[in-house]
């Protein structure tokens, strides 16, 4: 007989094709007209109902973004200086935020370089600051003078949808395909070679064969984070719920014990000193977790959902605050009809 928990994954994989079918299109149409607001009635029955839980949620505003569709969906912070970069999926914008000023300022024009979205962000200590661009791949800029100095592409035809990204330690960047389940390398030495022209990217993990069953043309691999040492990273199936844990060295991949929980829906991790916050992105949620020394399994400590994060898509932690990305997908963006609330902002949470 086949049990419950599968038949709960099972329909949300249908789900999880249809937003992949919206999102893949969203660049262009600025809108798609389908997709659910919030989880299906199986996914809330596959969710732990004795999940960790606490005092609320303390959300409020730390900045605002200019533009009237912005649907921002990444978020990092400058190590260096504490400055925070967020993207918008529509048009590419990139935006920096500086503390003490609530409004955001242009850091990169929208269709700069050819990108058309701006998915997943992160600023690395280096001075550079990586941008993913869903239909295409990355590009990468000096955080100084915002010159462009490398761009690099999925070579071939067909879908794709570049999502997220981690750097280690030693300068190499990881990147998620949403679509094909694998994950790309970018190395030091391939940045420092990399000239005017595009440079192919190269997957260096494929999860294919390993992910659990999913309908055709679903959304696998999201959100990815570096362990501290940079010996492993740690990537999640959002359809699934499944966490992952990639040996950088051996290319070993292996399925992370998950205690009291799961990361269905997951989008963007946040990992410090042995803590794990994921945002799960349509239930309006975050979880925290505690990830082992060698990052093989995970408990679950609290879970707190919120409709004030408002379909949050990632999140970074800055001097104890969690600053959260408030998408609005679903108010007339690649989620849903309906009209966001303006201006688009960038949250800080308390309390988890």
């Amino acid at each position: 007989m086949e049990k419950p928990v599968f038949r709960a994954r099972r329909s949300v994989t249908v789900a999880t094709a249809v937003l992949a079918a919206a999102l893949a299109c969203a660049p262009a149409a600025q809108a798609a007209p389908t997709a659910a607001a919030g989880p299906s009635p199986a996914a809330a029955a596959d969710r732990p109902a004795s999940a960790p839980s606490g005092a609320r949620l303390r959300i409020s505003t730390a900045y605002e973004l200019p533009g009237e569709r912005v649907y921002p969906e990444g978020i990092a912070a400058d190590p260096r200086t504490g400055d925070l970069y967020a993207g918008s999926f529509t048009d590419g914008t990139v935006f920096k935020m500086t503390p003490g000023r609530r409004t955001a300022q242009i850091f990169l024009p929208a269709g700069a370089d050819g990108r058309h979205t701006a998915n997943g962000l992160k600023a690395d200590r280096f001075g550079r600051l990586w941008v993913t661009d869903s239909t295409t791949g990355v590009s990468v800029y000096d955080t100084r003078s915002r010159r462009l100095l490398a761009r690099f592409v999925v070579p071939e035809e067909g879908a794709r949808f570049v999502n997220d990204l981690a750097v280690t330690p030693d300068g190499s960047a990881y990147l998620t395909d949403s679509a094909r389940a694998v994950v790309y390398r970018v190395t030091p030495r391939q940045l420092a070679g990399a000239g005017d022209e595009p440079v192919a990217l190269t997957p260096r993990f494929d999860l294919g064969d390993l992910l659990d069953a999913h309908a055709p043309g679903a959304y696998t691999l999201n959100g990815i984070v570096a362990g501290p040492s940079g010996r492993y990273l740690l990537v999640v199936d959002t359809t699934g719920g499944d966490l992952y844990r990639l040996d950088v060295a051996s290319g070993a991949i292996r399925r992370v014990a998950l205690r009291g929980g799961d990361l269905l829906h997951a989008d963007g991790l946040e990992l410090r000193d042995g803590t794990l916050w994921a945002v799960h992105n349509t239930d309006d949620a975050i979880s925290r977790w505690r990830v082992s020394r060698n990052g093989s399994s995970a408990r679950l400590e609290r879970r707190a959902a919120d409709e004030e994060l408002r379909l949050p898509t990632t999140l970074v932690r800055v001097r104890g605050t969690l600053y959260v990305v408030r998408s609005q997908f679903d108010k007339g963006g690649p989620m849903g009809e309906g009209t966001p609330e303006t201006p688009f902002t960038v949250a800080a949470v308390h309390g988890i």
